[in-house]
């Protein structure tokens, strides 16, 4: 029986993504003034228009959020409508508690250096390669079969088919052979033809709508939580980081395969409801680690702005964060 994995990547400039980091960029400006700002940002954009809603309870002063927008979306109509947190959610934060219930997945595997699935990787490296050259709007796709890539989708705005074509061949070239040496790997180079348009000017995006490219690709389960535009009040964000966290550190110190972490909480509960490690199979409780809000808080080190550079290529793998060691 044949063994597949796929895995997609998009760009910075993909109608998603630009919501993403516009979200990430706003909490950074009110964690840079405020480091206990309460912050929880979503912005949909499109067509000319970029609408930031949300809540933002905070003492900074002088966030300029059209200035925000239009660095990263460019020359579009900027309508903001934010309020501030409702004081019934605060009570619960206030005193340490989770700022919602949710179920936070954390993974690692041994099998790429970034401790992430193999097809995740591919298809970020792949992604990256290509933006460099067309910083535009884009998309790539990579699918192995029995641990060599078997298919490749990359569709890039402004990029002609065949110098994209002679881009994936190039960075193919860079991979080992033991995996790219497939004999008849199939290719979708701009499969629908060509293309100018991209970005807002070509559809519409959401923050928090590419959640399995942001995590660790469709081999690995999610708990659901969107991560961008919300400080680490909010445990779908925090939690997930320390979820990794721990995941890494298991993973190397029990010189292990695979590891699954599984956090869970209620809204206003410090605690989590579960606090689980699955080690190659075998589930264990999470020990040694303050796994309340404001320990994960204090632990990783999260109330500072840097926030926008997690909302580009996933918020795995990368070095210089907390959660990666």
């Amino acid at each position: 029986m044949s063994n597949y994995k796929t895995a997609e990547s998009v760009s910075p400039k993909h109608p998603d993504k630009i919501c993403d980091q516009i979200s990430d960029a706003v909490l950074d400006a009110h964690l840079a003034q405020d480091p206990d700002a309460r912050v929880a940002i979503d912005v949909a954009g499109g067509h000319g228009t970029v609408f930031v809603t949300g809540e933002v309870t905070s003492k900074a002063v002088d966030v300029d959020v059209e200035a925000i927008v239009k660095r990263l979306a460019g020359d579009v109509n900027v309508i903001v409508h934010v309020a501030a947190q409702s004081p019934e959610i605060a009570a619960g934060v206030d005193i340490g508690g989770a700022g919602d219930q949710g179920i936070m997945v954390g993974y690692a595997t041994d099998e790429t250096a970034e401790l992430l699935p193999i097809e995740v990787v591919l298809a970020r490296q792949l992604n990256q390669y290509i933006y460099k050259k067309w910083p535009f709007d884009g998309k790539t796709q990579v699918t192995l079969k029995d641990g060599e890539v078997a298919s490749i989708v990359a569709s890039f705005q402004n990029a002609p088919h065949d110098e994209l074509q002679a881009a994936v061949l190039s960075w193919l070239a860079t991979l080992p052979t033991t995996i790219s040496q497939q004999p008849s790997i199939d290719f979708h180079i701009n499969p629908a033809g060509d293309w100018n348009v991209g970005g807002f000017d070509a559809d519409a995006g959401l923050t928090g709508r590419k959640l399995i490219v942001d995590n660790y690709g469709p081999r690995v389960p999610i708990g659901g939580g969107a991560f961008s535009g919300k400080d680490p009040s909010k445990v779908d964000r925090s939690a997930a980081y320390m979820a990794r966290k721990i995941a890494v550190e298991y993973l190397k110190k029990r010189s292990a395969h695979e590891v699954f972490v599984h956090l869970a909480y209620a809204i206003g509960y410090d605690q989590p409801l579960e606090a689980t490690v699955t080690i190659d199979g075998q589930q264990e409780t999470v020990e040694g680690y303050d796994l309340s809000p404001n320990g994960i808080i204090q632990i990783l080190d999260l109330k500072r702005p840097i926030y926008e550079q997690t909302a580009r290529y996933g918020h795995f793998g990368h070095t210089g964060f907390t959660w990666e060691s």
